[in-house]
This record gives structure tokens, C-alpha cells and sequence, in this order.
């Protein structure tokens, strides 16, 4: 099978809190916006088949500039959002996000296991590809992306790199005859 496949994670968002907004609904903040728009003839140029974004709102601002610029519609899929960690927003999020990193198996009680967002990652990316072989642009998150490079196969995936992801970062994965070869930061 062959595929490319353009992994986009979302800009500057406003910062989760116990008040809110939402998941769904957290905006990229100014700078965020700023970001989008350097971002926005890099993704153009990539001249996608197909622009597809998570629901959460931070990820399809990242991508509208863009599908305005190609004239192509923003098609939403659930299954390429956040991770579902159960974790409520807090200070000390980051040492239960290393937590579960160190046990990817393990869920919360009504969350998602490190393990099962791969499984999702991985299944919802092989259904996005063009099946001729032409660029799908995919708009996510940080763990996400991080879980579905793993799940492919790319090496060095761990805590580390996802902490150290940009906010935006653009990940190509191109698969062909030799295998997957991703070309982003940190990779």
C-alpha cells in the first residue's frame, strides 16, 4: 500500500482549566493565530486530495487559512481527537501524562488507555489515505500524533519527544515500497 499522509498539530491553543472552555471548544489563542498563518502556503503547497481535522475547534482553526487557500472543505472525524486521558486539568498534569507514558496499557476508569489511542491513531490514518496515493492533510494533537508515529513503526517515539513536539508541527509520513519514512521535528 501507498500513502502520504501530512499530520498537522494544531497551533498556540488557550491552555485547558477546570473552568473552561471544553476541549471542543479551547480556541488557538492570538500568537496561535499568528502561527496559523505562517503555516498556511507550507500546508498549501502540500496540495492535498483531502483536508480532514479532529472536531476540537484549536485544530481546525490550524487548518481553515489553508483549505480556504485550496478551496477544499474541512471533513471532521472523530477519531482524531485528544487522547480521552481522564485526566482533569491541573499543575501537575504533566507527571500523569509521564505516568501513563511509562504504562500505556493502563486507563483511568471511562478513559482511554495510551495503548488503545494507538490503536485508534493507527486505523483511522490507514482509512484517511488516498488510494492514489496523493496527500491527505490530517489535523490533531500532540498525543495523538505522537501515539500514531509510534503505532507506524517510527523510532524514538516516546515521553521526551512528545514534550518536546512544537506547537505547530507538520509530520509527513510517506509509505511506499521500502516502508514508512516520516520526515518533522524531533524525528
Amino acid at each position: 500500500m501507498r500513502f502520504s499522509i501530512v499530520l498537522v498539530r494544531h497551533a498556540q491553543s488557550v491552555p485547558p482549566t477546570p473552568a473552561g472552555p471544553g476541549d471542543y471548544q479551547r480556541p488557538l489563542t492570538e500568537p496561535g493565530k499568528a502561527q496559523v498563518i505562517g503555516l498556511t502556503d507550507q500546508l498549501a503547497d502540500i496540495r492535498p486530495s483531502a483536508i480532514v481535522s479532529s472536531p476540537y475547534l484549536r485544530a481546525v482553526q490550524t487548518l481553515e487559512p489553508a483549505a480556504r487557500l485550496l478551496g477544499l472543505p474541512i471533513c471532521i472525524d472523530e477519531r482524531l481527537r485528544e487522547w480521552d486521558s481522564g485526566i482533569a486539568p491541573a499543575p501537575d498534569y504533566e507527571r500523569h501524562y509521564e505516568e501513563s507514558w511509562a504504562r500505556p496499557q493502563r486507563a483511568r476508569p471511562g478513559a482511554e488507555s495510551l495503548n488503545e489511542l494507538t490503536e485508534r491513531a493507527v486505523g483511522a490514518l490507514i482509512d484517511l489515505t488516498d488510494s492514489a496515493g496523493q496527500p491527505v492533510l490530517v489535523g490533531s494533537h500532540g498525543t495523538f500524533i505522537s501515539r500514531a508515529l509510534l503505532g507506524l513503526g517510527c523510532s524514538g517515539i516516546n515521553w521526551d519527544f512528545h514534550r518536546a513536539m512544537p506547537m505547530p508541527a507538520v509530520y509527513r509520513l510517506d509509505c511506499g515500497d521500502s516502508g514508512i519514512h516520516a520526515v518533522g521535528p524531533g524525528l
